[in-house]
């Protein structure tokens, strides 16, 4: 498919959006044509060619099974209506800095936090996308630690208090940042440095790091390595801060932005889950059209294996919130609705 224009393949505001995604019907339209822009494809078989049946699924002309649009998708077996689930996701996409769970809760008038916290997660499973590139050119590397408070600990490197976290960040010449890469860290050991480097940067480029043993080596496995000893900045009366200040400004952001938009509550078992997020929309801080951000998540959340929720909770389940009354729904209501007829004009009597 060629380059998405916005108005044509992705709505260019929130009004144009409302326009579009209408009734449950008009979604359902959409996440066709992205799954299957040439027409239906047998996600069984592979044949190209079937034809619709009364209840809205494709049976395949091929070997005659019988699929719907959202299945194989994290739509799938859904009871959430998708005039829903595409509000939560534009919410999700076109906000600087997201949404969390409870902002997204109130926004929508949705009853249950479970089934809104479920909704954000399974759209940060998707933010990876299979095949991505890894950085290259110049890439500063550090580790640094992420993640909440526990009481009794003090000091921002305490052990046991967050998580390891290896921090990757392209450099661009003269100035500038380009993409980043942040996951946790089992330990700051030779080998997991090394993994850490190997998975998110191409062999070939320059990586530059601190003096941190653990990084040493990187050179035997196709690196050009460059370290900076802070002990010998502090000799030269510089501020070792400064010797990698891209991994820092990123690592001060990604703190900032979990304390601003979700209190810094992310536990062990989710960090890896937002910082997915957090890479995803810095490394999209210069698209020109939120809407754009939206077609992505969209665009990877039909190509997505299902995500169940057991798979999510991962031996944690989300805090209980309390209902909001008086409209505490069982399922999400759909935001499928017909015209309303100004209700703030008076009848005409």
């Amino acid at each position: 498919m060629a380059y998405p224009r916005a108005g044509k393949d992705y709505p260019r505001s929130q009004g144009e959006f409302q326009a579009w995604f209408r009734t449950d019907a008009d979604c359902l339209d959409y996440l066709e044509w992205l799954r299957w822009p040439a027409g239906f494809v047998c996600p069984t078989c592979g044949e190209e060619g079937g034809w619709r049946l009364a209840d809205a699924r494709f049976k395949c002309s091929g070997c005659g099974t019988r699929t719907s649009v959202t299945a194989g998708t994290i739509f799938d077996r859904t009871r959430t209506p998708l005039t829903v689930w595409f509000t939560a996701c534009w919410l999700f996409a076109t906000g600087k800095d997201g949404i969390s769970a409870l902002s997204l809760k109130r926004t929508l008038e949705i009853g249950s936090y479970q089934t809104v916290w479920a909704m954000l997660h399974r759209m940060r499973s998707v933010l990876v996308r299979p095949g991505r590139e890894r950085l290259a050119g110049v890439v500063e590397v550090d580790e640094t630690y992420i993640g909440g408070r526990e009481p009794g600990l003090s000091g921002g490197r305490a052990k046991g208090k967050k998580i390891l976290t290896g921090i990757a960040v392209e450099i661009h010449e003269p100035k500038g940042y380009g993409r980043c890469r942040i996951a946790p860290l089992s330990d700051a050991s030779s080998a997991s440095l090394h993994a850490f480097v190997s998975d998110h940067v191409e062999p070939g480029a320059t990586v530059i790091t601190d003096g941190w043993q653990g990084y040493r080596g990187l050179d035997k496995l196709g690196y050009c390595h460059e370290a900076r000893s802070q002990r010998a900045a502090r000799a030269r009366g510089e501020d070792p801060a400064k010797l990698l200040p891209a991994v820092h400004r990123v690592a001060s952001l990604a703190k900032r932005w979990l304390l601003g938009t979700h209190q810094g509550s992310a536990d062990d078992a989710h960090l890896p889950s937002y910082l997915n997020e957090f890479v995803f929309r810095f490394n999209r801080r210069h698209s020109r059209s939120r809407g754009l951000v939206f077609y992505r998540v969209l665009e990877l959340a039909v190509t997505h294996d299902p995500v169940r929720y057991a798979d999510i909770v991962a031996g944690r389940r989300p805090r209980a919130v309390p209902p909001t009354p008086p409209r505490a729904y069982t399922h999400s209501p759909s935001l499928d609705q017909p015209p309303a007829g100004r209700p703030w004009r008076p009848k005409s009597g």
